[in-house]
């Protein structure tokens, strides 16, 4: 494993986060991945080197916390960099806000499920256009001097409310985000690129997650034809069980990417996952450290090893520019 520091936090984390969406997520009446299988991922991840875990308040409906801190219970908890988020209430069905009330309430909650006393990292899920930013911050600025939050985060939102979010905490004072986590990933950059230079003006951390374009990335599907959203999606996989997935991350724009990682994966003899994580790792302009998602511990291996590749200046552009066509026009995408 590699480490790297996250931004202008002054954290040493892996280069790689581990992603809990699924612990407890049910689908159809099945949990994607139970508490057994959680635990398996984190002692694994852990094996291979990582330290740096990523949940949120409503993961599971609360159970992604508890197996993590369940987990966290045999372990040095100084080892590890934990972050969490809050929006969306597991306290009350009338404070899915940032108030102070919901962000306080749902803070305590995270610490007692994770039986921590400390989040490394707090992100807000979401931007509240109810709420002034400036009550969050405030809230968010105490729960720091009290020692129950380490750094601050925004998870999904415009570039312009970031930078709002960061004038609004330079004029009062407050702690100010320091780590992001936006949709980001090889075919999808135009749509974040403002959000992205943002971050990296400022040293904010980036932490993409979907960073394979929920599997799109890692070559298992192939284009029917000539269509631009026919695609063969083997059974069980992402594209076979999500009706939303075609609109989502396939895109004309997105087969020309592929086509450049498999290139590129080629020539380093490695796969395409492992090579779509490398050029996030590699990025240029900011920290950027993807969360995967791993349903096993073949999965969450197979992500690791991306560390292992090396990427050229000429690579890692070739990959960026495939996004355009040979007159210099950016290929449709459906975002």
């Amino acid at each position: 494993m590699e480490y790297r520091r996250l931004g202008s936090t002054g954290l040493e984390v892996s280069s790689v986060c581990l992603g809990t969406w699924r612990f407890g997520k049910e689908s159809d009446g099945v949990v994607e991945t139970d508490r057994e299988e959680a635990h398996e991922l984190l002692d694994a991840f852990a094996d291979g080197g990582g330290n740096f875990i990523d949940t949120a308040n409503g993961y599971g409906g609360g159970e992604s916390e508890r197996w993590i801190g369940e987990w966290l219970a045999d372990r040095d908890r100084e080892e590890f960099v934990v972050a969490s988020k809050c929006f969306w209430s597991q306290v009350s069905r009338f404070q899915e806000n940032l108030s102070r009330k919901n962000v306080r309430a749902e803070v305590e909650g995270s610490l007692a499920r994770l039986d921590t006393d400390y989040l490394d990292i707090l992100y807000l899920h979401r931007f509240d256009d109810e709420t002034p930013i400036e009550h969050t911050l405030r809230t968010l600025d105490d729960l720091v001097s009290e020692g129950k939050v380490h750094h601050i985060g925004l998870s999904t939102a415009d570039a312009w409310k970031l930078t709002k979010g960061l004038w609004k905490a330079d004029f009062n004072n407050y702690e100010a985000f320091t780590v992001t986590q936006p949709l980001f990933h090889a075919a999808y950059y135009e749509d974040v690129s403002e959000y992205l230079s943002v971050c990296a003006d400022q040293d904010i951390a980036v932490c993409p997650y979907s960073p394979l374009a929920g599997g799109f990335l890692t070559g298992k599907y192939e284009r029917v034809g000539d269509g631009t959203y026919d695609l063969d999606a083997p059974a069980d996989t992402r594209a076979d069980l999500d009706p939303m997935f075609e609109d989502y991350y396939v895109s004309e724009r997105g087969w020309h990417v592929l086509d450049a990682v498999r290139d590129v994966a080629d020539e380093v003899d490695a796969t395409p996952a492992r090579v779509a994580l490398r050029w996030l790792m590699d990025q240029p302009e900011f920290t950027c450290v993807p969360i995967v998602g791993a349903r096993t511990v073949d999965q969450l291996a197979e992500n690791l090893a991306a560390v292992d590749v090396s990427l050229s200046d000429e690579q890692f552009d070739r990959i960026f520019e495939a996004r355009y066509d040979e007159t210099g026009d950016l290929y449709k995408t459906n975002a």
